[in-house]
């Protein structure tokens, strides 16, 4: 799914935390979102996500204005389960969207293989660690294979080896069936393993969007240079 953004505009209590005049997001491929704290990262995934209303601008999914929802999921550093079984959490999204048993269940197997989940599908989402938490609720938003999805630190909170388990499950999923995936992250690392294109935003506006290659090792901007040494933003 390809994102366009134009005069993009957000503030709170009248205090502007956004303002973007143009940005592209190319379909198919993993973005990270990358800044300081208080730069407007979240917000902007947000908005795109239709979880926010814009106070100004037009985003634009594949040319449409219209927000396909069916086709967005979210994935939060702190996701909220259904307090029932992991196997019904990951069911969920697909049952709303009226799929079939046995496609339910093939993708369960699927989902619980790769991210190895198995020997959890029955335990209760409120006995799960946060690791554990954090791929059933990767697991639940790939269900029904989105054609964008979102998301929020996903890692911050979870030791490196479930980490590596959802990088390389994310790359899978992209790499296979092309899911355009946008990702707020600190972990300028992770930038690096994942991200084709970064985007880096300070203080509501972008600074820079190019391909991570680039922006790694030859930026066009100062700050985007000073950013990826470590330099702090302010």
């Amino acid at each position: 799914m390809r994102i366009e953004i134009e005069n993009l505009k957000k503030t709170y209590q009248g205090i502007e935390v956004l303002n973007i005049e143009k940005l592209a997001v190319r379909d198919g491929k993993i973005t990270a979102i990358v800044g300081p704290n208080g730069a407007g990262k979240s917000t902007l995934l947000n908005l795109i996500g239709n979880l926010l209303e814009k106070d100004e601008g037009v985003i634009r999914y594949d040319g449409d204005k219209k927000v396909p929802e069916k086709n967005i999921t979210l994935v939060f550093q702190e996701p909220y389960l259904i307090s029932t079984t992991v196997r019904k959490n990951i069911a969920y999204p697909m049952k709303l969207r009226n799929i079939s048993r046995e496609v339910i269940e093939a993708r369960i197997r699927e989902l619980s293989k790769e991210l190895n989940l198995n020997e959890l599908l029955d335990k209760r989402a409120d006995q799960l660690s946060l690791g554990e938490v954090q791929k059933v609720a990767l697991a639940r938003a790939l269900s029904f294979e989105p054609e964008l999805l979102l998301l929020d630190e996903p890692c911050a909170s979870i030791d490196p080896y479930t980490t590596s388990e959802i990088e390389k499950i994310l790359m899978k999923m992209n790499h296979r069936r092309g899911t355009t995936m946008i990702m707020v992250t600190h972990n300028l690392a992770q930038a690096r393993r994942l991200a084709d294109d970064v985007i880096l935003l300070k203080k509501g506006k972008l600074v820079e969007c190019c391909g991570a290659d680039r922006f790694f090792v030859h930026p066009e901007n100062e700050e985007t240079k000073k950013f990826v040494e470590g330099e702090l933003l302010i």
